[in-house]
C-alpha cells in the first residue's frame, strides 16, 4: 500500500469517503520535513498552511517525535478512571503558563468549545441561574457539531442542518453596541475569537476586547475566548489574549497544541471551573497518554525563551513583505493579522482558489479563507529564507494577474 501513487489515491477516495471535501487540491503528501512536504512523485513543497496552524513544529521535529516514538513504545491509551502522568503534567505546564486554573482535555476545537459553552451554561445551573445564551459574531467559526455550528456566526454552515440549537445570538464582529443590544437576563457568556482565521484573519480591536471584558464583569457574564487557531504562539505570543492585556474567564485550545496530534483543551479560571462536578463531562479518548505526551513536548520547546522571540523576528518579516506586494498591485486590498497569523486580502475580481492552485504547481502550500483571503499559517519554524522564496513566487503570481487583466 506504500507505493499507491497519486491517481490510485484518489480513485479510492472518491470511491469510498464521504463526500464532505469536494475536489481536494490534486495532490498527495508522502512525508516532511522541517517545513517542506513531499509528494507521492517525489516533488517538494513549502508548507504555508501547517495543516491549518497545527504543524507548530514542522515535520520530523526531532523533540516532538522522540515524545511521542517514546510514549508509542509504552501506552497509547488507558482510560480516565486513572491517573495520566503526561495528562497531569501537560495541564499544569498549561496553568502555570496563562490565566487558567483549571483544564480539561477532549480531542478537537469543536470539542473544547462544546466544552466551553457546556461549563458556561453550568456554571449559571449551579448558581440557580436560568441563564443559558451565548453572544457570539458574525464570520466566526467554532466547530462543526451541532451546538458549535449554532455558535458559528455563518449561516451557510448551518442551514443544511436546520433547526440548529438554540441558545446563540449573533452579532457583529467588533461592534460593541451590538453586543451590549444583545445582553438580556438569559445570557451567560460573549464568546468571541481573538482573530476570526477561517472568517478571513480578521482581528478583533484592542478597544472592543477591552469594553468586552468591561461588560462582562459589570453585568455578570463570562468572558470565553475561541483560541483553537489563536492558541500556542501562532500570534507571536502563547496566547493570543495576552496581546489585549484582558484575561478571558475561559479559553479553549486545539489545533497547534498537539503538533498534528488530536488534542484539544478547555482552560479556565477556579471559580467557573469549580462548577463542574463528577459525571458532568467526560470523554474516553481525550488526554490519553499518546496525545498529551505529543503536546507536551510541544508546548515545552514553545515556551523556551528565545522561541518566540524568533517567531516574532520572521512574523514582522513576512508581514513587511506582503506589505510591499500590497503596495505594488492595486487588488490586494488588505494585509491583516497577528505573528504568523497573516491574511492576504484580494480583490474580488481575483480569484483566490486560483491562485491557490497555481502556488500549489509551483510549490507551495496555502489556502483561502473568508473574503477572498489568503491565509498563511506556517509552522512556526519558518525560515526568512523559505518566506522569500513564497514572496517571490507569489509576486510573479500577481504580476501575471495585472497583465492578465489589462
Amino acid at each position: 500500500m506504500e507505493n499507491l501513487d497519486y491517481k490510485f489515491v484518489q480513485e479510492l477516495d472518491e470511491k469510498y469517503y464521504l463526500n464532505t471535501y469536494g475536489t481536494r487540491l490534486p495532490v498527495s503528501f508522502e512525508y516532511g520535513e522541517g517545513c517542506t512536504l513531499y509528494d507521492s512523485e517525489g516533488k517538494s513543497y513549502l508548507d504555508f498552511l501547517g495543516g491549518i496552524a497545527v504543524n507548530t513544529l514542522g515535520y520530523n521535529h526531532p523533540a516532538l517525535n522522540k515524545a511521542i516514538l517514546s510514549q508509542v513504545n509504552k501506552l497509547l491509551h488507558c482510560s480516565n478512571h486513572f491517573y495520566i502522568k503526561s495528562q497531569a503534567q501537560l495541564a499544569g505546564l498549561l496553568v502555570e503558563n496563562s490565566c487558567g486554573d483549571r483544564v480539561f482535555f477532549g480531542n478537537s476545537g469543536a470539542e473544547a468549545n462544546e466544552g466551553a459553552i457546556k461549563l458556561a451554561r453550568k456554571y449559571y445551573y449551579s448558581k440557580h441561574q436560568y441563564r443559558y445564551e451565548i453572544i457570539t459574531t458574525l464570520n466566526s467559526f467554532h466547530g462543526r457539531t451541532m451546538a458549535t455550528l449554532a455558535a458559528t456566526g455563518q449561516e451557510k454552515y448551518q442551514k443544511p442542518f436546520e433547526p440548529m440549537p438554540t441558545g446563540f445570538v449573533h452579532v457583529p464582529f467588533n461592534d460593541i453596541e451590538a453586543v451590549v443590544n444583545a445582553i438580556s437576563y438569559k445570557t451567560c457568556a460573549i464568546m468571541i475569537e481573538p482573530i476570526q482565521g477561517e472568517g478571513g484573519i480578521i482581528e478583533a480591536n484592542p478597544e472592543y476586547i477591552k469594553a468586552l471584558r468591561k461588560i462582562c464583569d459589570e453585568k455578570g457574564i463570562l468572558l470565553i475566548f475561541d483560541e483553537v487557531q489563536t492558541g500556542i504562539g501562532r500570534t507571536g505570543k502563547l496566547f493570543a489574549y495576552e496581546h489585549y492585556g484582558v484575561e478571558p474567564d475561559i479559553f479553549t485550545l486545539a489545533k497547534g497544541l498537539g503538533g498534528g496530534i488530536p488534542i484539544g483543551a478547555v482552560v479556565a479560571r477556579e471559580s467557573v471551573a469549580q462548577a463542574m462536578e463528577p459525571g458532568d463531562h467526560g470523554t474516553t479518548f481525550g488526554g490519553n497518554p499518546l496525545a498529551c505526551s505529543a503536546a507536551l513536548a510541544v508546548l515545552m520547546e514553545v515556551t523556551k525563551a528565545s522561541f518566540l522571540e524568533k517567531v516574532n523576528d520572521t512574523a514582522g518579516f513576512f508581514m513587511g513583505q506582503l506589505l510591499k506586494l500590497k503596495d505594488k498591485f492595486p487588488f490586494v486590498k488588505d494585509v491583516r493579522g497577528k505573528g504568523l497569523m497573516l491574511g492576504m486580502e484580494l480583490d474580488e475580481r481575483v480569484s483566490g482558489r486560483e491562485v491557490v492552485l497555481s502556488l500549489l504547481e509551483k510549490g507551495f502550500v496555502v489556502n483561502c479563507a473568508g473574503h477572498n483571503t489568503l491565509r498563511f499559517v506556517p509552522p512556526l519554524i519558518i525560515q526568512k529564507e523559505d518566506i522569500q522564496k513564497l514572496i517571490k513566487a507569489l509576486e510573479n503570481e500577481l504580476a501575471d494577474i495585472t497583465k492578465s487583466h489589462s
